[in-house]
């Protein structure tokens, strides 16, 4: 459903984003994940065309947004950073106002989007009167509105308390496992991420540095911890495999996915690599995070 192929930003001299590449598959909530200036917001800001690309194209259902920009989002619902609204306007002024932007919203899909999102009962009221969890449900109804393939959520739970927080990963569950809708999300909240999304993309500096699968029932990150004699022939034989190995405190550590253990140890049994024992901790992704960008983290949460 997205494709984003090599794609660059340079600003001046200034390369915000390297040679990126990803996919996002139909109906798959996917993650962005990174530390302070590390690109995900401009990441967005060029997939939903508020930022020129200098290099490389992005596609929205294979089409390119660098020649057919218009085509490419007609099918894209965005909340970019901050849900903007005229706030001496009712909610439901603000949803007739964006109506006015597709003339084919019907009044029964703005009537079935508030109810979606459960403000019936404050619909009729001033948007300045409304919390920051009530404008996030906004926002998303909005973004929604002309039904899109494909939402783009800029730190859709950011500031809301534990109940907004839950409701809006009901809405985007529900949106993208009985609607079908490819849901993008950025996010500072790793927890969150770990709850809501498919996979997770990590952005540092402008890279993508790895994606991570998040179905723990069928990829659940885990750290193998072998004793092992050669240890240099041990880590030579991983990595040549694509396994990621290093050294910690004299003992080798491996993350893999829990079907792969198997495998590992096959592997370095056929390369008669001995080991004396073998231990097992759950990866989070907050652990992955902060070995791989070796940047310190407060609780389950980095900062965006």
């Amino acid at each position: 459903m997205l494709n984003i192929e090599n794609v660059s930003k340079t600003i001046g001299n200034h390369q915000i984003i390297k040679d990126l590449s990803l996919h996002v598959d139909k109906g798959e909530v996917f993650g962005l994940l990174g530390p302070n200036g590390a690109g995900k917001t401009t990441i967005i800001r060029m997939i939903v065309g508020l930022a020129k690309i200098t290099w490389g194209d992005i596609f929205i259902n294979n089409i390119s947004i660098t020649h057919q920009k218009q085509a490419a989002l007609k099918k894209v619902g965005a909340i970019v950073e901050n849900p903007e609204f005229y706030n001496n306007m009712s909610g439901l002024g603000n949803l007739k106002q964006h109506q006015r932007l597709y003339p084919h919203i019907s009044e029964n899909q703005i009537n079935n989007a508030v109810d979606f999102i459960e403000l019936q009962h404050r619909i009729h009221e001033k948007v300045g009167h409304y919390s920051l969890g009530m404008k996030q449900r906004l926002g998303l109804a909005q973004a929604m509105l002309h039904h899109p393939d494909v939402l783009i959520l800029d730190e859709p739970t950011n500031g809301l308390d534990p109940a907004g927080i839950k409701k809006i990963r009901g809405h985007i569950n529900y949106l993208s496992k009985e609607l079908g809708l490819t849901v993008i999300i950025s996010s500072h909240l790793l927890s969150e991420i770990e709850q809501i999304c498919d996979r997770a993309a990590i952005i540092d500096e402008g890279k993508l540095i790895t994606i991570q699968h998040l179905n723990k029932e069928t990829a659940t990150q885990m750290t193998y911890e072998f004793t092992v004699q050669d240890m240099s022939s041990a880590i030579n034989v991983l990595t040549q495999h694509n396994i990621q190995a290093y050294t910690n405190k004299n003992k080798l550590h491996v993350t893999i996915n829990k079907p792969d253990l198997f495998n590992v140890i096959k592997l370095m049994v056929d390369h008669h690599i001995k080991f004396t024992s073998l231990t097992s901790k759950e990866k989070t992704l907050e652990d992955y995070f902060i070995k791989i960008t070796n940047k310190g983290v407060n609780d389950n949460s980095i900062v965006n």
